[in-house]
């Protein structure tokens, strides 16, 4: 294991900074999405404005918002329990989902 990125005298450490940017590259992608998408859909009149701040979720839509949310919390977890070097954390996953995502 490569001590070159270890900016911090226990690996713990940084493991959670990467966990917080893991944490606001999510948050962010999602707002920037969601701001879009939202803006779009009251462009073209199939939302008013505001209209998603009342939205309730079928079974079927919350079963998928579940599903969501363990994945990203097991992404989220796996940056916790890595042991390999630091420079590149989860390289391979963030690298598959930036090809997924520019699809």
């Amino acid at each position: 294991m490569s001590d070159e990125f270890d900016y911090f005298d226990d690996p713990r450490i940084g493991r959670l900074l990467d966990l917080v940017l893991q944490l606001n590259t999510e948050v962010h992608v999602v707002n920037q999405r969601l701001r879009a998408t939202e803006a779009l859909l009251v462009r073209h009149g199939v939302l008013t404005d505001g209209e998603l701040d009342h939205f309730t979720p079928s079974a079927q839509e919350q079963r998928v918002l579940d599903d969501q949310r363990e994945a990203v919390a097991g992404r989220l977890a796996a940056i916790l329990a890595e042991s390999g070097p630091a420079e590149h954390p989860l390289r391979e996953q963030w690298t598959a989902r930036l090809t997924e995502r520019a699809g």
